[in-house]
């Protein structure tokens, strides 16, 4: 039961809150999916090497993206659903937090630019294959907290 409890808390959260205002769309006491869409869009594309910085970042850059996507996990409290449709895009965007936070703790971790293509580390602007052509794994840690970060070689089977 306490797992049907939470999977079914933004539609608690809409019953609980639309008659705050008087437009549904437009409430202090929570915020929609496609909202949610747009915050996430917003702060990998800013602190993640997107398109609105030219795919450039940097270590502080990263590691604000990072507060900042704790602080999103914490307001994911207050997602709404008015449907089952929302109800599944509620999750499907905590997934996507979860993804974009595993994305900006690998380039993190990778001293190097990964380029052309992937992202330009304005802090460690060159291409080192000679230490980075590796696999990052990373792995998190439910009762700590913590994530783990690992590197596996890459073995080229056809040169």
């Amino acid at each position: 039961q306490a797992i049907v409890d939470e999977l079914f808390t933004p539609y608690r959260v809409f019953e609980e809150s639309q008659g705050r205002t008087s437009r549904p769309d437009i409430n202090p006491d929570y915020f929609y999916p496609k909202q949610g869409l747009h915050r996430l869009q917003k702060i990998m594309d800013e602190y993640c090497a997107g398109t609105g910085t030219n795919y450039l970042t940097n270590e502080p850059t990263l590691n604000r993206g990072l507060e900042l996507m704790d602080v999103f996990k914490e307001d994911m409290a207050q997602v709404a659903a008015r449907d089952r449709h929302e109800l599944l895009r509620c999750w499907e965007l905590r997934d996507r937090i979860w993804c974009g936070e595993a994305h900006m703790r690998h380039i993190l971790h990778r001293k190097e630019t990964r380029w052309p293509g992937y992202y330009y580390r304005g802090d460690f602007p060159k291409i080192d294959d000679e230490n980075w052509k590796v696999f990052v794994n990373s792995r998190y840690d439910a009762a700590t907290g913590e994530w783990d970060m690992s590197t596996h070689p890459c073995h080229t089977l056809v040169p």
